[in-house]
């Protein structure tokens, strides 16, 4: 074999090695951080790609793939956001679903409010109640919902603190600095379903369903990373995955 072809052949060898080796961008939906962990863990263990993270609110991540963030998934919190990203061309054709259907609870780690978060929260029995930002966060316009349901908002918005996202949220309450806080039931359970402090699971009926899309997006171009990562979400492992931290999957099972 003469030199050149040699040096050829070994440029696209290590050519290779660096495209593969770069770690798929990943945008993900704070509510979804738990789980989305869990399931890089095990793809990483039958895959040879990385998968590098990045965790925050989803009105946030949009508008940041608009101003050409180099993300390659995003894991919404809800519907409307991948939707519109695919209306405006930015997504690959065909590749959003659903992958999880959030769960609202309504949190606190006072122990004095255990087995009566329902009662505080409609008596204003409280101090302070963390929401998530209702025009960024899909969990914060689900509690608002909730509020509306029980015609709550103008009685409690002189307690309301807002967080940035649901994982600003769930500070809030962990930290004392509010009585009760409208979190993801994801954020409580993991595997083992053992959780801090105590909840409400709030009835389904009290707000729109939180379904969580993802999408493959165009700047991701022939990414195979992302590709088989987003098939890896199709699989029954994954879906047990994410059915243990608390979400309903697409087929409404839930562990």
């Amino acid at each position: 074999m003469n030199v050149k072809k040699w040096f050829g052949l070994f440029f696209l060898w290590g050519f290779t090695v660096c495209a593969q080796a770069k770690p798929v961008q990943v945008a993900v939906a704070a509510n979804f951080s738990k789980p989305m962990q869990s399931l890089v863990t095990e793809f990483e263990k039958d895959y040879n790609y990385q998968i590098a993270l990045s965790f925050g609110s989803s009105g946030k991540f949009y508008a940041q793939i608009k101003q050409g963030a180099p993300y390659e998934l995003f894991f919404s919190a809800d519907q409307a956001k991948p939707e519109v990203l695919q209306l405006e061309g930015l997504v690959v054709a065909e590749s959003r679903f659903t992958y999880a259907i959030g769960r609202l609870v309504l949190w606190t780690v006072r122990h004095d409010f255990a087995n009566k978060i329902e009662m505080k929260l409609k008596s204003r029995a409280f101090n302070k109640l963390a929401i998530a930002n209702p025009k960024l966060a899909p969990y914060g316009a689900a509690s608002l919902q909730v509020l509306n349901h029980l015609r709550l908002i103008d009685d409690t918005q002189a307690k309301w603190v807002r967080g940035e996202n649901i994982a600003q949220t769930y500070q809030f309450v962990h930290s004392g600095n509010a009585d009760l806080g409208f979190v993801a039931l994801s954020q409580l359970l993991g595997r083992n379903n053992m959780t801090e402090g105590f909840y409400w699971l709030v009835p389904d009926n009290m707000h729109l369903p939180i379904k969580q899309d993802v999408v493959l997006l165009k700047r991701a171009g022939n990414s195979q990373g992302a590709k088989t990562f987003l098939d890896f979400i199709h699989t029954e492992k994954a879906q047990t995955i994410i059915a243990q931290y608390g979400y309903l999957t697409p087929d409404g099972g839930q562990e």
